[in-house]
Formats: C-alpha cells, structure tokens, sequence
C-alpha cells in the first residue's frame, strides 16, 4: 500500500498507513517512511517530507542509505540542492557514506541548475572518494550538454568515461545520445552519432531513426527525412508505421500535400495499413492547407478503407471546416461525432458557436448548444454566455434573457461575465431599469462585480445622466468588492458625457484619499471646464486639490490662470499662482 501511494501526491493516506502499522505492531522499515517522503515530496510539501526522519528516530528507527539517498532525491528535485550538499555532509558525520545512487542524485541537481562544470568535477572527485561514476553519471551530463547542443564537450566527456573509468560507449550510449538529440531538435548531430554508432560496428535500431526523421520533419527538412527512410531499407532496418506517419505529418507541414498521399500509399505498399492517426495526420494537413472539404470526404470513406475515426479526427476536420467558413458543415459533423459516441469539448463548442454568432446565426448556436446539452456533452457557462453575447449583438435582448432562465433550468449558473453582458446590452438599449434589477440580482446570487462590470454600469448610467441612481447602485456592488477608482471612473465619464455639474458634485468622494489618481480625475475634470469656457470653474477645482494637499499641473494652471485674465478675474489668477510659490513650485 505504501509503496503505491508513493506514486501519488496522496501523503496522507501514506502517512494514516504507518500510524496504523505503528498501532497494530507491525515492525516498519526505512523503505516505508521513504514511501512517506517521496509521497510528501510529490505534493510539494518538502518540510513535511524531511520531517519524516524525525518521525522516523522518534518510532526508533535508524536511518540506512536508502532512506538518505531518498532525502537527497527529495531535495534536488526541489531546486534545493546546497540543502542536499549539507546533508551529504551530515550523513557522513553519522557513518552513513555514500553510493553512486548518491552522487548520481547530486550530478542531476548540478545539471538542472546550469552547473555542469560543477558535475563534472563531482565524477572526477568521485574516484578518489571511493565510488567510481557509473554510465548514468555520464548520461545525466551527456543528456544536459545534448540539450545545450555541446557536442563536442559530449565527445570529450565519452573519452573521459572510457579512460578514467574504463566504460566503453555501447549501444545504450549512442540510443540514449541519438534520442536525446532528436528530442531537442538537434537533427544533424544524432545523425553524426548514428553514423559514428554504425562505423564502431552498433547496430541502430528503427525506433532510432525514426527519432532522428521526426526531428528533422519538425525542423522542415522532410526532403532529409524521406533520404534516411529510404537508408533505412538498404540497412534492413525497415521503417514501420510510426516512421512512414512522421513523414506524412512532415510533407503536410510543409504543404506537400500531394507528397504526403503518395507516402501515405507508399505505406501500404510496403506492408504497413495505414491507422487511424495516419489518416488524421494527412487530414489535419489538407485542413490547416484549406481542403477541409476533401478531408470531410475522406473521413466518410473511412469504411472503405478499414479504418475508424476517433475524437481527434472530428475535431480536426470540424475545426478545418470552421476556418473556411463551412459552419453547417462543420455542425454536422459535431452531431456525427456525438451519434458515434465521442464528445467535443467545451471549448469546441464554444469555437463552434461563436463563429455561428459572429456570423448572425444565434439561432443555430443555441440549436448546437441544445443538441450537445441533450446528448450529455460538457457544455459549461462560457458557451451559454457566447451565444447570450450573439444575441446582444443582435439586438434580441429578450431571447438573450430567456437563455439566461434556461441556464438556471439547466443548472448552468451565470457568473458574472453572463450578467455584465446582459446589463451592458440592457443599458445600451435604455432599459436602465432592467439592468439595474438585473445587476442587484447578480449580487443576491453571491457574485463578485469585476473592474468590466464597474465600467460597464458607469458608462451607461453616466450615458444617461443617472447619477443618483448610480451612486445608489454603485454603494451596492462596493459591498461586494472595494474598488477605489470607482468615482474616479464616474466624474472621468461625466467629464466625456460633458455632464460637468454632476461631476463637480462627486469630486468631494474623490479627494477622500488625495492620491495621484485623484489628482489625474481633478485634472480631467479642469479641462472639461476650459473646454467648456469656464476657467473660474476650473480654479474652484484646482482650490479644492490645494485644500487636501494635492498639487495640481503647473502647465495647466497655467492656462487657467491667463483664462481668468482674460474674464477679468486677476486677483483669481494671481491667487492660483500664489499658492504654487507657497509651496516652492515657482519663484
């Protein structure tokens, strides 16, 4: 039992298990408190995790080898390698030396740090230390310096290996370089290993050139990639299914549609019928290359030829379908794809329906939406709220109203992205009314308003001139989440609505706080007044920002005060000037 939740992030239930064995008698091993640790350290929880040997001196037990190298693997694998070097040390001082296991540990957390000059001094002290490097001390640092594309130090650490401590490159070596190579995409240089493999007499096997072809097809050097594939022949390492398809993937990649048929009968030719990832990999590419129609046809004929599309094939050809614009078509494969038992994702759907929407067809999202919903696909809140959206975009407020219903009737609750969209069409429609009632049943239901709720109701209420109304509403979503621009957003929005009068009246709630942002919303609110032609207006404000100690803009005080000059208000202007040289702005 603990060995197998070992394997999980279930630490609790390992750690239950030892209480239990504690408690009925059962004599417990070090082997089964590493359970614990590893458990532990797979739950992120690496306190706990080194907590376990307390635990373990205090059943009295001694700690072994074992249950240190499994500290120390514990560590590194937690970035926490300077905690696992001072454990080494501490193990030492107790009698406990280490193996190559150890060291092997530590090699590991040097190379996940970028310290490989660090790990390959480890190996060289090793020796003198009385644990000489195995071949996985090696590979560990040959596996980083294939990923860094250092090859030439990858030769020199083989030499390294075979002069200190007599271990030959054999076959595992050069499959492990080749594969390492191919997997970061260091194509030409796993083919120079390949080839050194093949001069010292190793044979390599087929599942090491086909990394090397997928690694060159993924870099679009298929052309390269066939040119092994056909070697493989003269060297009676016959390419198998999984070679043949990485090719096709490649031509279709490239484009080479026509490439990728023939290859894909070459296949057959030689014995190997094509699966169905094969054939969803020519379809994916005639879709990303806009024959979405041709891959449909294709996909019906898969009778014929012996073959069974599965979700991924679906999807694909559904998606390709989608990008060109084919939305009916691409809707009936979805409900294709739902009679053979395979169901498209929320996030399928969601790509489905609002490609519907944009295209004016809400009627036919909310069809998919309700044949998905009968036949148990995951449909979730985002889908029903695009196509509430389509709905709001086209004006049909009330069908967008009876989906939200039926997102309750369907036990689909609305978050607050579905009620900020509704509220926003409400308001942009005049039925203010609604959306007010709306918003406040938003907040019953326990929703929190986001920043586009706040900017929502406020562009619409200001719109309107409702600002009563909005300061009553705006108290109640505060409630729920403090926002502290909130007013600064309403007098900024008054000020672009040119409602001048119901923003002056609202600066006293934003010089509450007297910050910077404050002092922007004054300075909107100052330009609106000199827009409007009424500087002595402006200068009340900019009173106001001296009397909570809030410096107004010089440059625009400025031009306020040649305003009120001009009106014939100098002891104004010469006032506005004199607070500035009070407090050391202006000579």
């Amino acid at each position: 039992m603990l060995h197998i939740l070992s394997r999980t992030k279930l630490c609790q239930g390992a750690r239950r298990v030892l209480r239990l064995m504690a408690r009925r008698r059962i004599r417990s091993f070090p082997e089964s408190f590493a359970c614990l640790m590893v458990s532990y350290s797979r739950a992120g929880k690496l306190r706990n995790a080194m907590r376990v040997l307390t635990m373990m001196q205090k059943a009295g037990i001694e700690p072994n080898l074992l249950i240190c190298n499994t500290a120390i693997h514990v560590l590194v694998m937690a970035n926490r390698l300077p905690k696992a070097l001072r454990f080494l040390e501490r193990m030492q001082l107790v009698g406990i030396m280490p193996n190559v296991v150890t060291y092997n540990c530590l090699i590991k957390g040097y190379c996940e740090l970028h310290r490989v000059e660090d790990a390959i001094e480890l190996i060289s002290e090793m020796q003198w230390k009385g644990c000489s490097p195995d071949k996985v001390s090696y590979y560990t640092v040959m596996g980083f310096l294939c990923k860094e594309k250092r090859i030439q130090e990858v030769r020199d650490l083989m030499a390294k290996m075979v002069k200190d401590n007599n271990l030959v490159p054999d076959q595992v070596t050069y499959n492990t370089l080749i594969h390492m190579l191919s997997k970061h995409g260091h194509a030409d240089e796993a083919l120079q290993f390949l080839r050194d493999a093949e001069e010292r007499g190793f044979q390599v096997d087929k599942v090491g050139h086909t990394a090397i072809v997928h690694s060159f097809c993924k870099a679009g050097r298929t052309d390269k990639a066939k040119v092994i594939m056909n070697d493989m022949f003269s060297k009676a390492c016959y390419p198998d299914i999984v070679t043949y398809t990485s090719v096709v993937n490649g031509f279709c990649r490239e484009g080479k549609l026509d490439q990728a048929r023939k290859m894909l009968q070459q296949m057959s030719k030689h014995g190997y019928k094509p699966n169905t990832i094969s054939y969803t990999t020519l379809l994916n590419g005639l879709c990303q290359n806009g024959n979405s129609s041709e891959a449909r046809q294709m996909m019906s004929m898969s009778e014929e030829e012996w073959w069974r599309p599965n979700e991924i094939t679906y999807s694909v050809i559904m998606h390709g379908l989608r990008r060109e614009g084919k939305l009916s078509a691409a809707c009936d494969v979805v409900r294709e794809m739902v009679r053979k038992g395979f169901f498209p994702t929320p996030v399928e759907i969601n790509l489905l329906v609002q490609s519907l929407c944009r295209e004016g067809k809400t009627i036919e999202a909310k069809k998919l939406l309700e044949e998905c919903m009968n036949k148990d696909c995951a449909v979730n809140v985002v889908n029903f709220t695009t196509v509430i959206h389509g709905f709001c975009q086209k004006d049909d407020l009330d069908s967008a109203l009876s989906l939200l219903d039926d997102m309750y009737l369907n036990n689909k609750h609305p978050d607050t992205v579905t009620y900020t969209t509704i509220v926003d069409a409400l308001g942009k429609k005049g039925r203010i009314e609604e959306a007010t009632e709306l918003t406040r049943k938003m907040l019953r239901k326990g929703l929190v308003p986001t920043p586009v709720t706040f900017r929502t109701v406020i562009h619409r209420y200001c719109q309107m001139g409702r600002v009563e109304d909005l300061s009553k509403l705006l108290e109640e979503m505060l409630s729920r989440k403090n926002c502290r621009t909130v007013y600064n957003q309403v007098i900024e929005k008054l000020c672009s609505f040119g409602k001048l009068d119901e923003a002056d009246k609202l600066l006293g709630k934003v010089l509450r706080t007297a910050s910077r942002i404050d002092a922007t919303t004054c300075h909107v609110l100052m330009e609106s007044y000199l827009s409007k032609g009424l500087p002595y207006l402006a200068y009340k404000v900019a009173c106001k920002m001296f009397s909570r100690n809030l410096i107004p803009d010089l440059k625009l005080c400025e031009k306020v005060s040649k305003k009120l000059v001009l009106e014939g208000k100098s002891d104004e202007a010469d006032n506005l000037m004199l607070r500035f040289v009070e407090r050391g702005h202006i000579s």
